[in-house]
């Protein structure tokens, strides 16, 4: 059997695939499982992976439609026997790149956008299901292909090789930092849509860690970010002196030191899943509107701080429905406002204790 895994959303959602490309593989020993990805991040992360045969990576919300076609067209040469479009990925781009790809069984979930093209687009689906995590609503596609449930236990999956471990080691020696608690911060948020938005107010972030330092001095607080938060850690760094900005070449190497936290900080967004992959210590996140079930920590413990702005009104505010979050620059912005410094700093000292 050739399998082909359609995982086009982003980062952290190609993490939410990795426990069915496990159970793939534990009830298909034999089977060719490739990848197709649109996030560089995404495929260095599923690299080393036992389970996965090939990534394949394009981000094909950024070609034309001819180079799109061609791309598609050598993977309908693959003549893969079943494609599955994991969850979540509600926009339709992505039902037509599994219909080009020429599976002849096409899993999807179905989403509030769902209509009659998308039917033709997908021949096998199942409807998404808020009340489970991302990773449960796509190992609940088993059944549909004659599959079931092998693992004793799922999680999400990276898996480093041992100079990635190496070089995590030798970063926290050179810093002083090899058995002492520190705390790994990340800053931003996914930039599609209106994601952006959901960060938690930078002058925030920088209160709350000059707090830190001054209460406990001890601790050391690394600020976690790519090309995306450059100018949020050149500001950082304009007004606190005695935190480190880590040059990781990959996210893999992020992912090897996020691991050895004490705590980790963020809203939910990929960087929240590569924590939980690592089985990060003292994960902390702050409740954004785009918060729900989907998309927690993954077996991984947790503590949510409330935004009171959101009110359980996460739905209200963003399904998986191919649209924007529900609200206004300015709402969004006194949303994530109403989060205080003194909450998350709470949240913060009680997991450092909880993790001396």
């Amino acid at each position: 059997m050739k399998i082909l895994v359609i995982s086009l959303a982003g980062i952290g959602d190609t993490l939410f695939a990795t426990p069915l490309i496990h159970e793939l593989r534990a009830n298909f020993p034999d089977a060719t499982i490739d990848v197709l990805t649109k996030e560089a991040g995404a495929r260095d992360l599923l690299e080393s992976n036992p389970h996965v045969n090939r990534v394949f990576y394009k981000n094909l919300l950024r070609c034309s439609r001819l180079a799109t076609l061609r791309f598609l067209g050598s993977l309908r040469r693959e003549r893969y026997e079943l494609s599955i479009n994991t969850h979540p990925q509600s926009r339709i781009h992505y039902r037509i790149a599994a219909f080009v790809a020429g599976a002849r069984t096409r899993l999807s979930h179905e989403y509030e956008c769902f209509g009659w093209v998308d039917r033709r687009l997908v021949n096998v689906t199942l409807p998404q299901d808020y009340s489970r995590h991302a990773a449960d609503n796509n190992l609940a596609l088993l059944p549909l292909i004659n599959a079931r449930l092998r693992l004793p236990a799922h999680a999400l999956e990276i898996y480093l090789n041992p100079a990635e471990q190496t070089w995590a080691d030798d970063f926290l020696e050179q810093h002083r930092l090899a058995g002492k608690p520190w705390l790994g911060v990340h800053v931003g948020s996914g930039g599609t849509k209106n994601l952006a938005q959901r960060r938690w107010p930078l002058e925030n972030f920088i209160a709350l860690a000059g707090r830190l330092r001054r209460k406990h001095p001890e601790l050391g607080i690394l600020f976690f970010g790519g090309p995306e938060e450059k100018a949020d850690h050149e500001q950082i760094r304009s007004q606190l002196t005695d935190v480190i900005f880590p040059s990781t070449k990959s996210l893999r190497q992020a992912a090897a030191l996020i691991g050895k936290c004490a705590a980790f900080l963020s809203v939910d967004t990929a960087l929240m899943n590569v924590a939980a992959a690592m089985q990060a210590r003292g994960q902390i996140i702050i409740e954004t509107p785009t918060w729900n079930k989907p998309v927690e920590p993954y077996a991984n413990p947790f503590t949510l701080v409330k935004n009171p702005a959101v009110a359980g009104r996460n739905l209200e505010f963003y399904r998986y429905d191919g649209g924007h979050i529900k609200a206004t620059r300015e709402e969004l912005q006194r949303c994530m406002a109403s989060v205080t410094v003194e909450a998350v700093q709470a949240a913060v000292e009680n997991a450092l204790s909880e993790n001396p």
